[in-house]
């Protein structure tokens, strides 16, 4: 379960900085991408750039609390995942179709994936 928690973490994580890292300090950027995509340890992390564990965990730990900070304000994580929804939900729908208004559905989903 809790091995389960970390990973529903991690992938929550690495999304929101996908929409959000730009917005983080550099060292805070290179920190949360050595730990959340690398999946570098703190240890490894401070003996590569040598300061303390404790430096490290802590501007990783500021990290995260701006990104969800950003996303509670913003909600860009949360719309993209609702657009996600919607699609699959017109996808589905589509099978239902007459082809030729099957093909503009199509044509309009395309468009709204393209948006991201």
């Amino acid at each position: 379960m809790m091995e389960e928690n970390m990973l529903a973490k991690t992938n929550r994580m690495n999304l929101l900085i996908d929409f959000y890292e730009l917005l983080l300090t550099e060292k805070q950027q290179m920190f949360v991408k050595l730990y959340f995509h690398d999946d570098y340890s703190l240890g490894e992390i401070s003996a590569e750039y040598q300061i303390s564990r404790q430096a490290v965990y802590e501007h990783i730990k500021r990290a995260e609390l701006m990104l969800e900070e950003y996303e509670s304000k913003l909600q860009l994580l949360s719309k993209h995942e609702q657009r996600k929804v919607y699609i699959q939900q017109l996808e589905a729908l589509m099978f239902m179709w007459h082809s030729e208004t099957k093909e503009q559905a199509r044509s309009v989903l395309e468009q709204l994936s393209g948006i991201e």
